[in-house]
C-alpha cells in the first residue's frame, strides 16, 4: 500500500510541474503583450515625447545694443576733469555736455589773440586813413610816390596781423571746445570711468551712451552649426534669475566665424572654437540688461 502511494506522488509531481511552468509561460507573455500593445497607448498618453535635439541648436551670447547704439565717449586732448555732469543712469541728450577740462590757460591765450585781433583792426583804420591821405597828396603833387606806397605797405602788413591773430584765436577756440566733453548720442549713461579732479590723456574713456530703447542679442552659434542657421529663424532667449522665456528672430548671419567670446558655461565646450556671431532681433520687451549673458534656442525648421 506504502509502494502504491509513493509511485502515485511521483506521478502527480510529474504532471503538476509541466503544468505549473506552462502557467507561469502564459503570465509572461501576457504581461509581454500589455507592455508592447495595449500598454504603448496609455505610455504615449501621459510621457510626452522627448525633444529633438538635432532640430534646435544651443548657444550662449550676451544682450547688445544695435550699431552706434552704444558709444564710449572719450577726450581728444590731456588735462584735469574739472567737472562731471552726469552720472550713471542718466539720462542725455545728444550734444549735451556731459564733462569739462581745464581751461584756463587756453582760455588767457584766447583773450590775448582776440586783443591782438582788435589792435590789428586799429591798425587797418588808421591805415585807410593814411592810404587815402598819401595817395591824395601824390594825385595832387604835394606828397610823393614812396609815401604812397609805404601808407599801402602798412596796411597790408595790419591786414595780414589781423588774420593771424584771427586764426590764432579760432585754434584756442577749437581747443575750448574739446575740453567740453559733449553726449554724443541721446541715451542712458551706463557707465562712468572718471571722476572730478582726475587727469586724463587723451583718447582716455569717460563715460559710455547707450540707447536701451532697443536692444538685441549677439549669439555665438558654432562652426559646426552654421549650415543649419538661417535667417528669420524663431529663437527663445533664457536668462538666468528669470523664470520666462522670450522670443525672437534671426536677424543677420554674418558672412565670417570669429574667436569665441564668451567663456562657455559647460566646461565641454571648446574654448577655443571658432563662432558665427548671429544677431538675433528680439520680438518683446524684455527686463535683461546690456551686456547680460543669455542661452538662446534657435529652431532649424
Amino acid at each position: 500500500m506504502k509502494g502504491m502511494t509513493m509511485s502515485y506522488r511521483k506521478r502527480i509531481t510529474r504532471v503538476a510541474v509541466p503544468a505549473l511552468g506552462l502557467v507561469a509561460l502564459a503570465f509572461l507573455l501576457l504581461q509581454t503583450r500589455a507592455l508592447t500593445g495595449g500598454g504603448t497607448t496609455a505610455l504615449s498618453a501621459t510621457t510626452p515625447p522627448a525633444p529633438l535635439t538635432s532640430s534646435v541648436i544651443m548657444a550662449e551670447g550676451r544682450v547688445a545694443a544695435y550699431p552706434g547704439n552704444e558709444v564710449i565717449t572719450g577726450s581728444d586732448r590731456s588735462g584735469t576733469i574739472v567737472r562731471m555732469f552726469v552720472n550713471e543712469k542718466d539720462e542725455v541728450t545728444k550734444g549735451q555736455v556731459i564733462a569739462r577740462l581745464r581751461s584756463d590757460d587756453l582760455e588767457a591765450e584766447l583773450a590775448e589773440a582776440r586783443a591782438r585781433v582788435a589792435e590789428a583792426e586799429a591798425d587797418i583804420r588808421l591805415y585807410d586813413v593814411e592810404v587815402s591821405r598819401s595817395r591824395h597828396l601824390w594825385e595832387e603833387e604835394v606828397g610823393s610816390k614812396q609815401a604812397y606806397d609805404r601808407s599801402l605797405r602798412d596796411r597790408d602788413a595790419a591786414l595780414a596781423r589781423r588774420r593771424t591773430s584771427l586764426a590764432a584765436a579760432q585754434r584756442l577756440e577749437a581747443l575750448i571746445d574739446k575740453t567740453r566733453i559733449l553726449a554724443p548720442i541721446s541715451g542712458v549713461i551706463v557707465e562712468r570711468f572718471v571722476d572730478e579732479g582726475e587727469s586724463i590723456e587723451a583718447g582716455d574713456s569717460i563715460v559710455t551712451v547707450a540707447n536701451l530703447d532697443r536692444l538685441r542679442i549677439e549669439a555665438e552659434v558654432d562652426e559646426f552649426d552654421t549650415a543649419r542657421l538661417a535667417i528669420g529663424a524663431d529663437v527663445i532667449v533664457i536668462a538666468e534669475g528669470f523664470d520666462r522665456e522670450w522670443r525672437g528672430t534671426v536677424q543677420e548671419v554674418p558672412d565670417a566665424v570669429t574667436a569665441r567670446r564668451l567663456k562657455p558655461q559647460d566646461p565641454a565646450r571648446p574654448v577655443d572654437a571658432r563662432v558665427l556671431l548671429a544677431k538675433v532681433e528680439m520680438q518683446e520687451q524684455t527686463p535683461l540688461k546690456l551686456g547680460q549673458r543669455v542661452e538662446v534656442r534657435i529652431a532649424t525648421e
